[in-house]
């Protein structure tokens, strides 16, 4: 497997696990509609969170979160908007990001924001 693909899926575990831990219910994991993707949606006082996870080795370009640009952001909504619909929810939505950062000696930084941005494109 691709080293950057390890890294994102144990960044996804560990985005999972703190969600989790901090009383979040996971519905789905990397739920795919056509080409859109959503790493993990959950669930917490009536409201739908969509959670993009970025896992980085370094910061030297940035922090993790700050690759959440607005064409991902776009694309994030797209697949939420075709969430809510085949979920039916009435409710409220947000969108969060949890960003993880490894040093070298395998220790890591995880960053919850909740509420991280409001796409346009709902």
């Amino acid at each position: 497997m691709a080293q950057h693909l390890d890294l994102g899926r144990r960044g996804e575990s560990l985005a999972k696990a703190h969600l989790e831990n901090t009383g979040y219910e996971i519905m789905d994991e990397n739920w795919t509609h056509g080409r859109l993707e959503v790493d993990l949606i959950a669930y917490k006082n009536k409201v739908i969170i969509f959670t993009e996870v970025k896992t980085r080795t370094g910061n030297w370009f940035g922090e993790p979160e700050d690759f959440v640009d607005a064409r991902k952001q776009k694309l994030l909504a797209e697949a939420a908007e075709e969430y809510i619909y085949l979920m039916n929810h009435q409710g409220e939505v947000r969108f969060d990001i949890i960003s993880v950062l490894f040093d070298r000696d395998n220790n890591y930084i995880l960053k919850h924001i909740e509420d991280a941005f409001w796409p346009t494109a709902m």
